[in-house]
């Protein structure tokens, strides 16, 4: 058989690999499918521990970071549990615990009491092993015979490595040495919790290893209230109400488009809202978590959006613009997850007509700034998108559609913002941001501030995001 030739040594068997390694026995239908869903397993819960940490994450840019790498681990998750079902196996037992060492091991990152540990568990413990049980994975089958299975590999280490090498990057600038010295015990935890099962997919040696929980000893509870970092001084500041500014006929579109790039990077507060969506409604299915987890990326894109915006006008938001939290805030500590979820269907709907999404993409089109142009041409796209999503998901729960929307109408009616309140307390006071960032856009737009637009003041005490009047501030 070494003599064997294909035709006019054309590339034998479709070019996935050569004669010689389709001649090895490589992994059978059962070890293949038991590694799967032991990788299966460590994705679901890395997608689990982002997700959940997303809310109470203070550093903007690792919301962003975990909202991706949650996208990231939910994508894995759904092709994994599509091969597993290909692969003679029903009932798949997807959702069983492949070992206890595997079970503490994702406990514990979950529950990691600050930042710095939670990045070492999960960039340089959790995922370069997954990172090398799938290199093992290929180097170990059957090339021909486990093809679809390598193909799923392939895949998933393009985006683990660009991952890892993320949060080795975070991992340089926020963990010091002193911080990294702190976790080596927990980080040997971690070790004897993959020792004890044997890894993660090759199996080794299981090792009789006592294992004695650290953080998770006390069970997970999610934290639903948002964290911001410093650039975020005056998060409770509802001085300028962008909608009522946008939707205004006499204002021209530049500095429209100025009030949108507020209005997309102020969206750092969906992803924190759909995570609590996600984290507290169990028992869905896999497909729910995985539809609702590329919106909560999507809603974060739109985030980095606005950042990118400012970015380009030379505008310094964390100085000159104030991005509250007080939507996420407000939604997640006084409404149930339905009634979240509500919420979020009930404006999706509002964004369809043209008075949505395609006014805002309109108005980036007459700014005569490209860059506001393409971000609301994607910003429209992503939420026919979710609108699909939130019929597929939320809308089943009804047997009326109008209902449904009237539901979350009634549920945001139900959320108090504490405009008094807050001032009161010497949380806020509501200082109006707008006159600041104009002048300094129109500083690099070379342009004199139009007096009538550098003196709008219409805040959110009365009116809501959506127009709609406010009989009372809470």
């Amino acid at each position: 058989m070494n003599a064997y030739q294909s035709y006019r040594n054309l590339p034998s068997l479709a070019g996935i690999c050569s004669m010689q390694d389709a001649m090895k026995s490589g992994l059978s239908v059962e070890e293949c499918v038991r590694r799967l869903k032991r990788y299966h397993y460590c994705l679901k819960r890395l997608h689990q521990i982002f997700t959940s940490r997303i809310t109470s994450e203070p550093i903007y840019e690792l919301k962003m970071a975990f909202s991706l790498h949650a996208h990231y681990c939910a994508e894995h998750v759904s092709a994994l549990r599509k091969r597993v079902g290909e692969m003679r196996e029903p009932p798949l037992g997807l959702e069983a615990v492949p070992d206890e060492g595997l079970r503490i091991f994702f406990d514990e990152i979950l529950v990691a009491p600050t930042t710095e540990e939670l990045l070492l568990g999960v960039y340089e413990e959790a995922m370069p092993r997954i990172k090398e049980a799938l290199e093992q994975h290929i180097e170990d089958t059957n090339k021909l015979a486990d093809h679809p299975s390598i193909r799923l590999c392939r895949f998933a280490l393009i985006e683990i490595s660009e991952a890892i090498e993320y949060g080795n990057k975070a991992i340089a600038q926020l963990v010091d040495v002193r911080a990294r010295e702190r976790a080596k015990p927990w980080l040997q935890l971690l070790n004897e919790c993959i020792l004890s099962g044997g890894g993660i997919g090759r199996p080794g040696d299981v090792i009789g290893i006592a294992l004695e929980p650290k953080y998770s000893a006390k069970p997970y509870k999610f934290d639903g209230f948002p964290k911001r970092d410093e650039r975020f001084p005056d998060p409770y500041n509802m001085g300028v109400n962008a909608e009522v500014f946008l939707y205004d006929e006499k204002f021209p579109s530049e500095p429209k488009t100025l009030m949108m790039f507020y209005k997309r990077l102020r969206e750092i507060d969906v992803p924190e809202i759909m995570a609590s969506i996600i984290v507290e409604t169990p028992d869905k299915p896999w497909g729910y978590y995985a539809d609702m987890t590329r919106q909560l990326w999507d809603e974060a894109r739109h985030a980095m959006m606005g950042e990118v915006g400012f970015a380009n006008l030379g505008v310094d938001w964390p100085n000159k613009v104030m991005v509250n939290f007080t939507w996420s805030m407000a939604l997640n500590t006084q409404l149930k997850p339905i009634e979240r979820h509500a919420v979020l269907y009930f404006i999706e709907q509002g964004l369809m007509p043209k008075t949505g999404k395609r006014f805002e993409w309109e108005v980036g089109l007459a700014s005569h700034n490209p860059l506001s142009a393409v971000f609301q041409d994607y910003d429209w796209a992503d939420e026919v998108l979710h609108a699909r999503i939130g019929r597929d998901w939320y809308l089943k729960e009804f047997d009326d559609a109008k209902k449904a929307v009237q539901y979350g109408d009634e549920c945001w009616s139900k959320v108090l913002m504490g405009w008094e309140q807050w001032r009161e307390q010497g949380l806020t006071q509501h200082r109006n941001w707008w006159p600041e960032a104009y002048s300094e856009a129109c500083a690099r737009w070379g342009k004199k501030p139009d007096p009538k637009i550098l003196n709008y003041s219409t805040t959110y005490q009365t009116v809501r995001a959506d127009l709609k009047n406010l009989s009372a501030s809470a």
